[in-house]
């Protein structure tokens, strides 16, 4: 009878443990992959959107909370006959768990969707997806990049060439421009890189600096100069560029000075400089990248799917050859009238269904594309009244 005791109290101890971790183990696997998804459907609902004329509409997902409660129940029962034999039990056990998710989600408007959607990526964002492997390169420039300007070796006006299939002289020349780069950079030649020097903080400074004052500056140094006085300066990390030849050849005055000159750009520049003297020369290039906004690349892959039709353009003759990859579409949209059969992302939008297309490279250019949604979007904290939903 002790033993039955025993027994009884312990299965539902153990029901309960067996139940809780594999429920929460799968609900939690589950909340990542239905986000993961409804970020993928998000972004091809709005090329979906532009590519019929209609405005975009973002909404993020801030959290969920979800509560789990596990129960358990036992009932015992006993009956005894009158004749000799062994007394019969029944024992009843149950286990039950229950979750009780709450849905914020926030609608980003005003401020926000201007900051978020519509002002253009930064070099920061542009050096985060093409460093320190480079592999996405190609895929990064078609999609971040509005297109190429040309520049003078001051630094004024020589030509645009817009990265857009319906100015179709410019586009060539734009693409030609991504696959020499892309070029250089799979066989090792192209550096992209901030500007790094020491900048001069103070010149001439009688006394050494107190230590006190070098721990509150982050990279001060100082050095002691031949006529006695010190020269203080900061390692300093300048604006990106990309070259055809290793910047810290140059000396910490040439890129001083050269990083001066890219002060000048707005922050949504970046300097390219493909000098004749280099490899890849017969093909000079000097000027910047101008980088899109979230809204730019989802109008530009949203307009190629009928409006504004990519199409295929050859290497320049001066590039060299064994291009990687070079697809007409930077990334293909299917539209059809019936749901895709395989595990691509897709989403149904007016009675069409909107899919990547099944490739290596739609499938990878549709995950920069995601990552590039991320880094725009990046936390949301304070963007008015959200919403609510909770199961």
């Amino acid at each position: 009878m002790r033993l039955i005791r025993l027994l009884v109290l312990a299965i539902p101890l153990v029901a309960c443990g067996c139940a809780g971790p594999p429920v929460l183990k799968r609900q939690v696997l589950g909340y990542d992959e239905i986000t993961s998804t409804l970020d993928q459907q998000l972004l091809l609902l709005n090329i979906a959107r532009v590519s019929q004329g209609n405005p975009v509409h973002f909404t993020a997902t801030s959290s969920i909370a979800a509560t789990f409660d596990w129960t358990t129940s036992i009932a015992a029962g006993a009956t005894f006959e009158e004749s000799p034999g062994t007394n019969l039990f029944g024992v009843d056990i149950g286990a039950s768990a229950s979750e009780n998710p709450t849905f914020q989600i926030i609608p980003i408007t005003g401020k926000d969707f201007s900051e978020q959607i519509l002002e253009p990526f930064d070099e920061i964002a542009f050096q985060f997806h093409v460093f320190p492997s480079n592999n996405n390169l190609d895929r990064v420039l078609r999609l971040m990049v509005a297109g190429f300007e040309f520049q003078k070796t001051d630094g004024s006006h020589a030509g645009y060439f817009a990265n857009d299939p319906q100015r179709p002289r410019e586009y060539e020349m734009f693409r030609r421009i991504v696959l020499h780069l892309d070029w250089l950079n799979e066989n090792r030649k192209l550096f992209i890189r901030p500007l790094v020097f020491d900048k001069v903080v103070v010149d001439g400074l009688k006394v050494p600096p107190r230590g006190q004052d070098i721990i509150k500056e982050e990279g001060i140094t100082w050095t002691r100069k031949s006529d006695g006085s010190y020269l203080v300066t900061r390692f300093t990390a300048g604006r990106l560029a990309i070259l055809n030849f290793d910047p810290m050849a140059m000396t910490d005055d040439e890129r001083f000075r050269l990083n001066e000159k890219l002060k000048k750009n707005p922050k949504g520049h970046v300097y390219v400089d493909i000098r004749p003297d280099g490899p890849g020369g017969k093909f000079p290039i000097r000027g910047t990248l101008n980088l899109r906004s979230v809204f730019q690349i989802l109008s530009f892959v949203g307009n190629g799917i009928e409006s504004a039709p990519e199409f295929d353009v050859a290497p320049d003759p001066r590039t060299g050859e064994n291009i990687r990859d070079n697809p007409p579409v930077t990334l293909q949209i299917h539209v059809a009238s019936t749901e895709p059969e395989s595990d691509i992302a897709w989403v149904r939008y007016r009675g069409k269904y909107y899919s990547v297309a099944d490739t290596r490279w739609d499938r990878d250019t549709f995950a920069v594309l995601g990552h590039l949604f991320e880094t725009a979007i990046g936390e949301i904290e304070d963007v008015g009244i959200p919403i609510t939903i909770s199961k």
